[in-house]
């Protein structure tokens, strides 16, 4: 009897991203009241007067935190606020948010007060409603599934698509700091595991690793915008780098673009901590992840709109898709940008 050997493809082949597109690929939109589904930061539903915003995430111990150094009540807010940075990422404002866990049997009711006293904490900070949810077991850890789902005029939603040639490229906020702020936290760990006696001291350090423990999404720009009339062109938050998103937006966008080093904001605390650790600053800004910052491109009719927006860096300009994506260095030289953000399915990460 012939035997036939079945083809088995590793994951890792195929990335995080790659293994959705290839997943997606015969996924049908049947229905007219989806005006987007796979493909951006949140899927876009049509209802009578406005459209719905849906996004989905998911948290899993080990992979997404380590409570040997993330408080759980930092985890609850966590993991609404990277929810409703995909709704803030397309330009809509987030009103609910459901929350499903899956928990083994080493967490007391205690430790889910715990994590339910951040999660109401950031419903309340951002006026989202905690509408439902599901709760079950699993063998090991924990796994946490939030969907957020977020409201706007239809003519109001931006994707990452439009952005064109001769855009400015904007960024929130400073980048890289995340990143540094989770190199810190598990270097404490090793010392703590070689060493409980050592307290961590971790005073000076406050904004980086905030930026780890407890990101915001920022609502607050997509407030500002709509005050002063400011649709941009195309959007995304930076939850994998902002070389990666930066890649999303050219890719479905069919442009190139550069990047000005110099114009980038990296805070002082995240630059100091870069080079103590042996690390080029802007690698880290660039690569890191993890900061929930909105990437979007404005026509320059918008620019005198956009230059005073508080805390927003225009950090460099949209191309024909033939010039690439570069990087403007401050000593005057020209590199094609990597994207080499966060990948999930990374065995080396997986492993650690």
């Amino acid at each position: 009897m012939e035997r036939h050997e079945i083809k088995r493809t590793d994951v890792n082949e195929l990335g995080e991203f790659g293994l959705i597109d290839h997943l997606t690929v015969d996924t049908d939109v049947k229905r007219s009241s989806t005006l987007k589904s796979i493909g951006d930061d949140a899927a876009v539903l049509k209802n009578q007067n406005e459209v719905t915003v849906v996004s989905t995430d998911m948290l899993v111990e080990g992979i997404h935190f380590d409570l040997m150094y993330t408080p759980l009540k930092h985890l609850g807010y966590k993991a609404i606020v990277v929810n409703l940075s995909d709704i803030c990422a397309m330009n809509a404002i987030p009103s609910q948010v459901t929350v499903s866990l899956a928990i083994s049997n080493r967490y007391s009711v205690e430790a889910l007060e715990e994590l339910y006293e951040g999660i109401n904490l950031a419903c309340k900070m951002y006026n989202v409603d905690l509408v439902g949810g599901d709760t079950t077991s699993v063998n090991k850890g924990m796994v946490i599934s939030v969907t957020a789902i977020g409201q706007a005029k239809a003519d109001d939603i931006v994707y990452r698509s439009g952005a064109r040639v001769g855009d400015i490229i904007c960024v929130t906020g400073d980048l890289g700091s995340a990143y540094l702020g989770l190199q810190i936290l598990e270097r404490e760990k090793q010392i703590y595991k070689e060493s409980p006696e050592i307290q961590p001291d971790l005073g000076e350090l406050d904004h980086i690793v905030g930026r780890q423990l407890k990101p915001e999404a920022r609502m607050d720009s997509v407030t500002h915008m709509a005050k002063v009339g400011l649709k941009p062109t195309s959007m995304i938050d930076i939850s994998d780098g902002l070389a990666s998103e930066l890649f999303h937006i050219c890719k479905q966008s069919n442009v190139g673009a550069y990047v000005e080093e110099a114009k980038i904001s990296i805070h002082p605390q995240a630059e100091e901590q870069a080079i103590a650790f042996g690390i080029n600053p802007i690698t880290c800004a660039l690569n890191g992840g993890e900061d929930y910052e909105l990437l979007f491109t404005v026509s320059p009719d918008d620019l005198e709109k956009v230059k005073y927006m508080p805390d927003v860096f225009l950090i460099g300009e949209i191309v024909p898709s033939g010039d690439g994506i570069t990087l403007h260095t401050t000593s005057g030289n020209v590199h094609p940008l990597k994207s080499q953000g966060w990948n999930h399915f990374d065995e080396d990460e997986l492993d650690d």
